[in-house]
């Protein structure tokens, strides 16, 4: 008898080790918990194109979390049960106060984003969530116009020095409106209100009818705050912000440790001490 149905798992600093792979130990362990019942699902800021592939080199099936829990699709069918987004009035708003200060700026639809700037943030981002960015002018606000889409999120990146102060700007400026969080010291992210990972959480919870007190949340970053707060258990990494550890009700190994492989032995599968 598992004694944790669900898992919800950031990727990125946790799942993911630092050298990008997931190692073999935490595969095999992952698939031991899903062999015995279980559910594991990877709940992530990234979009469903660049976290599809992982899920599936992991075997996993039933459902993926992305966006920061503004997207949540089938693996196997691909099936939207959920899609929030930023309307497009609003997101041209956004990224008008961005780019007048001259941000290198994303704006999220689906499987595509178009980016403002062919920089040194342009080629990190692409070469770790392996995407390729539609390049705009620099006034990417009228490409989003023009284009008509509500987004899924609007991301700006800066030097880590000036992260602080943009967060805090941002936050300032639209926190009532928008969910604003950051996965990374290069990077803020918008979202819509409600595309937060906890409520993710809550939502596979109803979805997989398993009580959230019987959840595990995993994650490293200031995103992962409302997945961690949320869960039954919730957990951070060995490698994760200071301020995930003070919330966490447990703090694991690293992502180069296999972390997520100890929380899920030790805590759904009881087998360490």
């Amino acid at each position: 008898m598992l004694r944790y149905k669900l898992i919800a798992s950031d990727f990125d600093g946790t799942l993911r080790r630092s050298d990008g792979t997931v190692s073999e130990e935490t595969k095999r362990v992952v698939n031991e918990f899903i062999s015995r019942g279980g559910i594991f699902a990877i709940c992530t800021g990234r979009m469903t194109l660049s976290i599809l592939p992982h899920a599936r080199a992991l075997g996993l099936k039933g459902l993926l979390v992305a966006y920061q829990g503004g997207v949540i699709r089938d693996i196997e069918s691909g099936a939207f049960l959920r899609d929030l987004r930023i309307p497009n009035a609003d997101a041209v708003m956004l990224c008008e106060f961005l780019e007048k200060d001259g941000y290198h700026v994303h704006a999220y639809d689906g499987d595509r984003f178009f980016v403002n700037a062919d920089d040194g943030f342009r080629s990190m981002y692409e070469q770790i969530c392996r995407v390729h960015g539609i390049l705009t002018p620099q006034n990417i606000s009228e490409t989003v116009k023009r284009e008509g889409f509500g987004a899924n999120k609007i991301v700006v990146m800066c030097e880590p020095s000036k992260h602080d102060g943009l967060l805090s700007r941002c936050l300032a400026a639209f926190g009532d409106r928008f969910y604003i969080t950051s996965s990374m010291d290069q990077m803020v992210e918008i979202a819509p209100k409600g595309a937060d990972k906890g409520g993710a959480l809550e939502f596979l919870a109803r979805h997989y009818t398993v009580p959230v007190a019987e959840t595990i949340g995993v994650g490293d970053n200031f995103n992962d705050l409302p997945l961690i707060q949320r869960a039954g258990l919730g957990v951070a990494i060995g490698n994760a912000v200071e301020e995930l550890k003070a919330a966490a009700g447990f703090t694991t190994k690293s992502c180069d440790e296999d972390g997520v492989a100890y929380v899920i032995r030790k805590f759904a599968l009881g087998e360490e001490e």
